[in-house]
């Protein structure tokens, strides 16, 4: 993909944007599916799915009610050095190898640092961190707890890990908003270029939360499939007898640019972002409002912003947990009824905080690839569902000639 001629964008004709327009020039991931962005698309468009039972021993020993995650295809020990094993989070990690791809893509441009920003956050945060210097005090007591272990388990850390790499000083951030980290994350960085602080903003989210605590947590709020004996058909968005999420891992990130940032350095852009939009239901922690009010407006407001009628929008990458679906499908009915809808999370297992940036890396693949992925489908599509008229994708995804606007929804 790099240097080939950017896709056709709505609203515009390829190569016309505006000087201060965002456009994307690097994509980046490491997830359940591949260990970057071609493995992942390859593996998503031949119809695999990455749920498995939990290969460690606690799923077994503790007796934990779900066996069942997805975990990554390739882990980091096997392209980070020991120093960076050591040091960082592992969450903190993916975001690394994720940055380092779609930096790659983008050129490994010469910016200048004070033009340059992070914007990458985690849902959970540096969950593994924080449980294995607990479990130093309390097993070996306070001096084999690690001198790097307040570093590697702050919030931030991932952002920071990147943004010690390449020298970004307009700026290393953390947005953190749950499962709409990631999303929140690029809008962050929308933002950054759109008001002028920075000229390139390496943009996402990541999570790595496979540990004992975190899924007895999650079992116990009744968020996670338990489908133990069936790993592949586990992860079931959009279907009736769907019964929660499968937890995986993994990262996802953008490089994000000005329009004439990347015509002065002669960068071919892979897409434009046109529009993003955040918004607040302000109910409650876990469930959405049952109107899909705050989800719609946002929605919407998007599509205004990138110029787009309702009906204009060729492509949605839905959040599609397994536990929202009908909410956010009569929000998709509403708003944006002729679009192909897609549920990726089918096939990745439910990244947390990686979800958005994932699912905005795919989403802009769409466009670039001119296809839509699969939904996976293993239990059909609920009825209440169905009767919205939605055209979601099959198992087979589908060939997309001329796609030109693709939107991601993390909520």
């Amino acid at each position: 993909m790099p240097g080939e001629e950017p896709r056709r964008h709505a609203g515009r004709p390829p190569g016309q944007e505006a000087e201060s327009e965002v456009v994307i020039t690097g994509l980046g991931a490491t997830t359940p599916l591949g260990g970057d962005v071609a493995g992942t698309w390859e593996a998503l468009r031949s119809g695999e799915c990455a749920v498995r039972p939990i290969g460690q021993e606690w799923a077994e020993e503790m007796g934990l009610p779900v066996r069942i995650a997805a975990p990554l295809a390739v882990e980091p020990a096997d392209v980070l050095s020991p120093k960076e094993q050591r040091r960082l989070d592992r969450s903190s990690q993916l975001a690394l190898i994720a940055s380092r791809e779609a930096w790659a893509q983008a050129g490994s441009p010469d910016v200048d640092g004070e033009r340059l920003a992070v914007s990458i956050a985690p849902g959970m945060g540096p969950v593994l961190s924080v449980m294995e210097a607990w479990d130093a005090l309390r097993e070996r007591g306070p001096r084999r707890v690690a001198p790097t272990a307040v570093p590697a388990l702050m919030p931030n850390s991932p952002a920071v890990a990147v943004g010690i790499e390449l020298g970004a000083r307009a700026g290393i951030h953390s947005p953190v908003a749950a499962c709409a980290s990631g999303a929140e994350a690029i809008a962050h960085g929308a933002d950054l270029i759109s008001l002028g602080r920075a000229d390139m903003v390496l943009a996402g989210g990541t999570d790595a939360a496979l540990h004992p605590m975190t899924v007895a947590a999650f079992a116990a709020m009744r968020a996670l499939s338990t489908r133990n004996d069936d790993p592949a058909g586990a992860s079931r968005p959009l279907a009736a007898d769907r019964d929660g999420f499968v937890l995986g891992e993994g990262a996802g990130v953008v490089v994000l640019e000005s329009a004439g940032h990347a015509r002065a350095r002669g960068a071919h852009p892979l897409a434009r972002l046109a529009g993003w939009a955040l918004t607040a239901d302000a109910m409650d922690v876990a469930r959405p409002d049952p109107t899909g009010a705050q989800q719609e407006r946002a929605l919407r407001q998007a599509l205004d912003q990138a110029g787009l009628a309702p009906g204009e929008l060729g492509h949605i990458n839905a959040h599609a947990t397994s536990a929202g679906d009908i909410v956010e499908a009569r929000v998709i009915a509403r708003t944006a009824p002729g679009a192909a809808l897609s549920a990726t999370k089918s096939a990745t297992g439910h990244l947390l905080g990686g979800a958005g940036g994932l699912e905005a890396v795919l989403a802009a693949m769409a466009i670039v690839e001119e296809f839509l992925p699969p939904t996976l489908l293993p239990g059909g599509i609920d009825p209440e569902i169905a009767d919205l008229g939605l055209d979601v994708v099959g198992p087979d995804g589908r060939e997309a000639p001329g796609l030109a606007s693709a939107a991601s929804t993390s909520f």
